[in-house]
Formats: C-alpha cells, structure tokens, sequence
C-alpha cells in the first residue's frame, strides 16, 4: 500500500532520516518504534507533507506523495492524529468530528446559497457518518460537549474519531497511548483491532508503550538516527541484540 524508498530529510545540519526504505502493506498494523529522537514522527511529517523530504520517493498506491500538495494527502483516503493533540477547543466534539468529513465534497456555492435538497443529503450523509464513529468509540455522552472541559484521555479518542471520519484506506497514529492511563491503553488496544477488522483499515502507529504494540501489531520496525534498525514481529524485535543496545547502550 506505501512504499518508502531512501527517504531523508534534513533540519540544517541534523539528518532526522537518512536512507530509509519500508513499506506498509494492506491490511496491518504497523508498529514503528525507537528511543527519543530517532526519526519517527519525522517519518509521519515527511509522508503526510508536513516535512518536504530532502531526498528519496514516497508512493501510496503507485501515487508519489512527494509531487503532491500538502492538503491533497487527505482526498487520497490518508489520515493521521498528532503527537500533541490538534483539535479547535472551542467547538463541540459532533463539530471537530464533522470536520473529518471535510475532503469529501460539500456541494456546490450555489447549493450552499440555496440550501436545495441535493445538500441536504450531504449533510445528512456527513452526520450519519459522524454518529456511526461517535457510536463506535463510544462517545456518545461528550457529543455536545466542548473540547476544552473534556478530559485528556477523551480528547485523545476525539481526535481518533476526527482521523475516522474522514474514511481513511490509511491510519497513521503517532503515540496514541501517550498520556492515557493503563485502562484507557487497554481500551485504545480494542479500538485498533476494530479499526483493522471491521472498519477495513491499514493502521501505522508510532508508540513507546510496548505493551499496545505487543498486543496490537502484526509486525514492528524499529529506528534508530533515522534509520531501520530492525524488523519483524513484536517479540523478535524486542530482542534484537541492536534494538537493546539502542534503548539501553552498549
């Protein structure tokens, strides 16, 4: 499904990625793990655009990413959640989570100025959707509450509910268990299963809780300055002589 071929990119004179090469097939969930600093959310800037790559190609479905837009990622059926939570404070969960619906088409200006019934059923459309993931993620009782009185571990799901929305063929959660307690963990475990085997999902997730990774991923990649250290499934990962020394020095 996304192939990544000597991808680097550079900050000035710091090489966050230096010649890596993965690739992401239909169906998984990917773990992508490593110690601080290592490249892996630099890896998910550089695919969904928000880093232009200094070097390398980056194809999903045969489509390379570098020659696109920033904001054409998302109409390619690409979604991702943020390291630190993106979401409008001010508005309600039902209008963050509708907001996902945004690449899907929102009718014409003149329909808009009309209000003739061809939008209406956009609209419908849009909201049944939207109440279909609140249901699934079990957000029923904060669907008109404000994001800013929500606590941590819900905005959390919020904005995994935002990425759903949006009916992605591609899921990149960058540290989805960071902040959230070990009941909340086990829960968000469930939810990635689910959003494999019932929503259809490829899932990528960059994490540091080996025990969500343990339990979740079909296969795991570790990096490290920027690079593949290792791959394979979560126990061979785990102990790869060069993955410990990574964590632990040598």
């Amino acid at each position: 499904m996304l192939t990544v071929d000597k991808l680097s990119l550079t900050f000035g004179g710091v090489q966050a990625i230096a010649d890596l090469s993965l690739e992401v097939r239909p169906g998984e969930v990917l773990a992508v793990i490593g110690p601080n600093g290592a490249g892996k959310t630099s890896l998910l800037n550089a695919v969904t655009r928000v880093f232009d790559p200094s070097g390398g190609q980056i194809h999903f479905k045969g489509q390379d990413l570098t020659q696109m837009q920033r904001h054409q990622i998302a109409t390619l059926g690409i979604a991702r959640t943020f390291q630190n939570i993106e979401l409008f404070e001010a508005a309600t969960v039902l209008d963050n989570l509708l907001l996902g619906r945004h690449r899907f088409f929102q009718g014409h200006w003149w329909q808009q100025v009309l209000r003739t019934p061809a939008l209406t059923r956009l609209e419908e459309a849009a909201h049944a959707e939207v109440e279909r993931i609140i249901d699934f993620l079990d957000l029923t009782p904060w669907r008109h509450a404000t994001i800013a009185g929500l606590p941590y571990g819900v905005r959390k799901v919020v904005e995994l509910g935002r990425a759903l929305c949006a009916q992605p063929e591609l899921l990149f959660l960058d540290e989805p268990a960071s902040g959230l307690n070990p009941e909340e963990t086990r829960e968000l475990a469930f939810w990635i299963d689910d959003i494999r085997s019932e929503l259809g999902i490829t899932v990528v997730m960059v994490e540091h809780d080996m025990s969500l990774v343990s339990a979740v991923a079909d296969r795991v990649i570790c990096m490290a300055q920027g690079r593949v250290l290792a791959q394979g499934s979560p126990t061979e990962v785990q102990s790869h002589p060069a993955v410990i020394a990574a964590y632990l020095g040598a």
